[in-house]
């Protein structure tokens, strides 16, 4: 485990933090502590930004093709530490070890992606006239705030730095309070292969985010995470002039069509809702399914749900782990007593479970309405809330009534209906007949409160840079 007293990464080395608080990491499924660290404060981000500042230059002068070689190099190192980090993320957060392991391979592809796409990048040039050229050339924004999750640490975090760093821009982390120790480890193996200063780190709480969204000398800011923060973050963004990347909360609708294969329809569902104990920003949290179909669903979807092995994430078994803590237990659980109380049944689970950890059971709902909490906010839980309508047309609509717009799932087997979903859907995203998937290198911009520019494929190149047009003539 880190040591107590260096936590902020600057120039190369880590240092001890200036902040006086220190916050304790607990273990999801048993509660006992994982380590403390930091909160951060102003002093340790202006430490880091300055570091970056001024590394940048020299670093975006860097040949593409070398800042390519530093990801090809960080993916090798992260690659023989990918056990301890996938350790630490179920440790940190909880979720099943098999996922974690998941998560750090999906980084290290990432990181090879980034490494190929890196140099490149493209540019395009106008002629003017005979003797006159204009070049469009993509050059880094200069220093870049990387404010990531916990809910997906390593994977989120490679992309985002991976990115920003192999198009010559320098960069300063934040990881997530929940899974700090992730953070810093990984911080440490990337750093590793780059100049001092390009990549800096800085642990800590919302404070620690918000003076570093707020510092002067950041250029964008890119951060994954709550709807809340995100809001905050574009605000102080307009006052100081930095450019915002923002992939935030969702509540993605799932439709079940008629025709469908229930059971097959029904693993999808449990997958999209309780994958990761339903702390995936893309998880499906409602559900619209079609009367023809609903009762044979719904008991396929709770036969789904009490099959899963319920446990902690280092069990090798374990198919749903405990919510990252338990104040986002209580979260769910209030959802899930506010939709009893106004009047949907409750099939399976539902019930904050004795012992230690933050475990919460996969839970079913039926009869759900679009006045509850539970299918009108994030929930962030494993919950399935399921509310039956009379046809497409009617479930269409019940979907596209929200003010998120990350992503929506259709399961469909109407060529028609699907064609009407892709392009009537107010998301970033819409999937057709798979709930999770997409080809690598994909991408999407997230809509109203999920967001804006794309996170993730070749786009998040163009994210990290700014068009510059140089117009040539030569002398009369």
């Amino acid at each position: 485990m880190r040591d107590r007293d260096r936590w902020v990464l600057t120039d190369g080395a880590w240092t001890a933090s200036a902040s006086e608080r220190h916050r304790t990491v607990a273990d999801p499924a048993t509660g006992e502590p994982v380590g403390d660290f930091p909160a951060g404060c102003a002093e340790d981000v202006e430490r880091a930004v300055d570091s970056a500042r001024r590394a940048q230059p020299g670093w975006a002068r860097t040949a593409p093709a070398e800042r390519a070689a530093c990801l090809h190099r960080m993916a090798e190192r992260i690659e023989a530490r990918a056990d301890e980090l996938a350790e630490l993320v179920t440790g940190e957060m909880g979720k099943p070890i098999g996922d974690s392991r998941g998560g750090v391979a999906a980084g290290i592809g990432t990181l090879r992606q980034y490494a190929e796409l890196g140099p490149l990048h493209r540019g395009r040039s106008l002629q003017g006239g005979w003797d006159a050229t204009d070049l469009m050339v993509h050059e880094p924004r200069g220093v870049v705030a990387v404010i990531t999750p916990w809910n997906d640490p390593v994977a989120i975090a490679c992309g985002l730095l991976g990115a920003a760093v192999v198009t010559g821009n320098t960069v300063v982390h934040k990881p997530s309070e929940r899974t700090p120790h992730t953070g810093a480890l990984l911080a440490e193996l990337m750093a590793a292969e780059l100049p001092p200063g390009v990549l800096t780190m800085v642990p800590g709480d919302r404070h620690a985010g918000e003076a570093l969204a707020a510092h002067p000398g950041v250029d964008l800011v890119a951060h994954v995470g709550s709807t809340a923060a995100g809001r905050a973050i574009a605000a102080v963004a307009a006052r100081t002039g930095a450019a915002t990347l923002l992939e935030n909360g969702g509540k993605d609708p799932l439709i079940v069509d008629t025709g469908v294969d229930v059971k097959w329809a029904a693993g999808q569902a449990a997958t999209g809702c309780f994958a990761n104990a339903g702390q995936i920003c893309t998880s499906a949290e409602r559900i619209y399914v079609h009367r023809d179909v609903a009762e044979e669903f719904l008991a396929a979807l709770v036969q789904r749900a009490e099959e899963l092995r319920v446990g902690p994430g280092r069990d090798e078994e374990t198919a749903l782990g405990p919510l990252v803590d338990r104040a986002q237990r209580d979260v769910v659980d209030r959802h899930v007593r506010g939709a009893i109380e106004a009047g949907a049944r409750l099939l399976t689970g539902g019930y904050v479970p004795e012992g230690p950890g933050a475990f919460y059971p996969p839970t079913v709902l039926a009869d759900c309405t679009e006045n509850m909490d539970v299918m009108r906010e994030e929930t962030f839980g494993p919950v399935a809330a399921v509310r039956v309508v009379e046809s497409f047309d009617e479930a269409l609509e019940l979907a596209r009534e929200s003010r998120y717009g990350l992503a929506a799932t259709v399961l469909t087997p109407s060529m028609a209906n699907a064609q009407r979903a892709w392009r009537e859907l107010l998301v970033g995203t819409v999937k057709i007949n798979a709930v999770f998937g997409g080809a690598p290198g994909g991408a999407a911009q997230p809509l109203r409160a999920s967001g804006h520019g794309f996170g993730y494929g070749p786009e998040l190149l163009d994210e990290m840079t700014h068009t510059k047009v140089v117009h040539l003539s030569p002398l009369p």
